[in-house]
């Protein structure tokens, strides 16, 4: 039934976005017509969290040494929304997008579906 999943990043700055995601990042893309690139994003797994209040998600790119690809990342100019912290289940920080917002980095230290 369900075969894969679609997120999307809202930016005041779509184009630097996507030029972001195809340049400094490496994903591949095809022109699903006019320019608008979608991009293949690596496998992915879902979790859901309890929380107070529900309607929210996040969004974040893994890796196997979150330091390492926060030094390779820095050397290609992207900024970092705060510093790699330890919450238990595995690393995490957040790099700084164009036109705003965060997209989270993520070493886990669970166990993966994968």
């Amino acid at each position: 039934m369900i075969n894969g999943a679609h997120a999307v990043i809202f930016s005041r700055d779509a184009e630097g976005l996507r030029a972001f995601l195809r340049d400094v990042l490496g994903f591949a893309s095809v022109d699903a017509g006019d320019g608008w690139l979608i991009f293949a994003l690596p496998p992915a797994e879902l979790a859901a969290h309890p929380a107070d209040e529900g309607g929210r998600q996040e969004l974040y790119l893994m890796c196997d040494d979150v330091e390492a690809t926060v030094r390779e990342l820095r050397e290609k100019g992207v900024e970092f929304a705060r510093p790699v912290s330890d919450e238990g289940f595995g690393l995490v920080t957040a790099i700084k997008l164009p036109g705003g917002g965060e997209l989270g980095l993520y070493e886990p230290r669970h166990p993966s579906p994968l």
